[in-house]
């Protein structure tokens, strides 16, 4: 049992890693307070960039909750 808290608590760590790493800033910077388009938003389009938004949101959610659930379980014993 602890095996498997530990190995979901790497994982999720990695996950959390990877999926805040992957999140764009919320501040466009000088080029956007210049008029200028930002990369991703002419590579995926408008709905795509909410798509993919939405989707490293809940991934980091979801991998938050399984590393403090985890941790919290491994920490008990």
């Amino acid at each position: 049992m602890q095996t498997f808290f530990s190995v979901s608590l790497l994982i999720s760590a990695l996950g959390v890693i990877i999926s805040v790493l992957m999140q764009e800033g919320s501040q466009g910077g000088l080029g956007a307070s210049m008029g200028g388009s930002s990369a991703p938003e002419s590579m995926w389009g408008k709905s795509g960039v909410k798509t993919k938004e939405v989707m490293l949101k809940r991934s980091t959610m979801i991998s938050a909750a399984i590393f403090m659930v985890s941790t919290l379980v491994l920490a008990a014993k």
